[in-house]
């Protein structure tokens, strides 16, 4: 780990992404946005575009502060085509089973629990209070949302989206790319991508 970090994106998310890299140590946090508008972010300096990402990774860990999963797909894929490997960014409230594997580039929030065994992909956000339980696989960008609970032995395919609340039951597949909205209850395998919502969720479009 080196000392200072860049977070690539300079938003909500990107702010809760500071605080925890304070929390893990880092003396100097800095962002990256093409929003040319932007010159800080709360108590942040903006020091350049995404594409000026390359002149920095030498001297600064990296990684993308980008809610969006689509977004946030693109870009981690750019740094992986230039070398770059994302930093993990954990909160120091989290408590992680030391059985789990967790890929670059993911960040992982206040009050959240993970099983044993269980694996988390790259650039994955697992936010305030979400818990995951044994034999779980999240894969690449998803993003799971505060207060979400997921039960043992769920897999969860690549660039889902679990809004706020949502719940998820033993041993079932959510296809990629699908959203669940907020409160909703998975309590069997979700097929085919696309937005769910209810109690229990059923497809609407």
């Amino acid at each position: 780990m080196k000392k200072k970090l860049i977070i690539i994106g300079a938003g909500g998310h990107g702010k809760v992404i500071a605080n925890i890299a304070k929390l893990n140590g880092y003396q100097e946090i800095t962002f990256l946005d093409d929003d040319e508008k932007k010159t800080e972010i709360s108590t942040y300096k903006i020091i350049g575009k995404v594409s000026d990402v390359k002149k920095y990774s030498s001297e600064y860990d990296i990684i993308v502060g980008i809610g969006s999963n689509e977004i946030r797909n693109k870009v981690s894929n750019d740094l992986s085509e230039m070398g770059i490997i994302q930093s993990i960014l954990i909160h120091p409230t989290a408590a992680i089973d030391a059985t789990v594997s967790i890929g670059e580039g993911t960040v992982i929030m206040a009050n959240v629990a993970i099983n044993v065994d269980s694996r988390i992909g790259k650039s994955c956000i697992i936010n305030t209070g979400a818990t995951i339980d044994h034999d779980c696989v999240i894969d690449d960008f998803v993003h799971i949302s505060p207060g979400v609970n997921i039960a043992g032995g769920v897999n969860v395919e690549k660039m889902v989206w679990l809004g706020i609340g949502s719940t998820v039951i033993n041993n079932v597949n959510i296809r990629g790319k699908s959203i669940i909205g907020a409160g909703g209850v998975v309590i069997e395998n979700l097929e085919e991508s696309g937005t769910y919502v209810g109690v229990p969720v059923k497809h609407i479009k």
